[in-house]
């Protein structure tokens, strides 16, 4: 009878067990730069020799009044470069909506209907930048940079290029800005419910994909445009909103606010905040980040005296400093996280 041999076999190698932890936590996190950068700079302007004068009731309120406008049309932005695509006019819808809210209350109607109204506006100038920009292929950049002198001009046409005070009155104008903290409020219920849309709904996972590899998405069954076209809507939205919860809080519809000013800010508020400008990945809670860092900024500035025109140049560095910086953590994730 033949002796068998034993035969000896090697298991296949096991996958390596995916790092957990704290850090690795923290590593997974695309806020996270833009997070230490604003603790570091909250620390800095909080315990330098202006603390006393930074840490105040009065003092956060205007930090506030700097940030919030700008993490709501950020809100929308950062979805919009998450879809590979780029809204220039929002800061001059942010303009543009409570002048047409006064031109439907001057024709009569009631003020919530005139402020239904003006939001509904709102949304129709990103449904038609969204259309030009999907039916006719044309660049997103040259669509709401038209739109934004389009609506400048009618703004001042509008207003006839003078300010006016908002018709809100009441518990809808605490609502709408009146409210010391409203607008803070609303900056919040937005971001949250961006990122919760953002990372927990099918619409966050198509907007990814229609940024990330558009022909690939519309392969997979997404409809890309429309995706881009809600999107577009959306920011529109949040900007006519903000452009109303501000200059209600400010208590004068003004012709010369916003503008590309607003615009950049809340760009910017997006960039800083770890979302990629080619589109595919973002973090909305990261713009919110962004606008606060961006506000503290200034604000500090303000109070230690430095020139305004060095908060411009400030801002060039920093966006340009936190695109290094993620790119820096994302090589960190595909050392660590693999």
């Amino acid at each position: 009878m033949a002796q068998q041999t034993p035969q000896l076999t090697r298991s296949a190698p096991s996958a390596p067990a995916a790092r957990t932890g704290f850090g690795t936590g923290l590593l997974r996190r695309r806020e996270l730069s833009i997070v230490l950068v604003t603790i570091a700079a909250f620390a800095y302007f909080s315990l330098g020799s202006y603390g006393s004068a930074f840490n105040t009731t009065n003092n956060y309120h205007i930090i506030m009044q700097y940030f919030a406008p700008w993490a709501i049309i950020a809100a929308g932005e950062s979805m919009l470069l998450i879809c590979g695509e780029i809204d220039l006019s929002a800061g001059f819808t942010y303009t543009f909506v409570p002048f047409v809210m006064m031109a439907f209350y001057n024709q009569g109607l009631d003020v919530p209907l005139s402020l239904v109204l003006a939001i509904l506006v709102s949304m129709g100038i990103g449904l038609v930048n969204g259309l030009i920009r999907t039916v006719f292929n044309l660049s997103s950049f040259i669509t709401t940079l038209g739109m934004g002198f389009f609506l400048e001009g009618m703004t001042y046409i509008q207003s006839n290029a003078e300010p006016t005070p908002p018709p809100l009155t009441g518990t809808l104008a605490d609502v709408l800005g009146g409210w010391r903290w409203s607008e803070l409020v609303w900056a919040l219920l937005i971001i949250v419910l961006m990122q919760v849309a953002l990372s927990y709904t099918k619409y966050g996972v198509y907007a990814q994909a229609a940024g990330g590899n558009p022909l690939s998405a519309a392969e997979s069954g997404i409809k890309v445009n429309r995706v881009k076209v809600a999107t577009f809507m959306l920011t529109s939205l949040f900007a006519g909103l903000a452009g109303i919860v501000d200059q209600v809080r400010v208590g004068s519809f003004d012709p010369t606010s916003g503008g590309s000013q607003m615009m950049f800010m809340a760009v910017a508020a997006a960039v800083i905040g770890g979302t990629a400008l080619l589109g595919g990945s973002g973090t909305v809670i990261g713009a919110l980040f962004g606008a606060v860092l961006l506000a503290i900024i200034q604000n500090g500035f303000t109070l230690t005296g430095v020139n305004a025109y060095a908060f411009d140049v400030v801002i060039g560095v920093a966006v340009v400093a936190a695109m290094l910086l993620n790119v820096y953590i994302s090589s960190l994730r595909r050392k660590y996280l693999r």
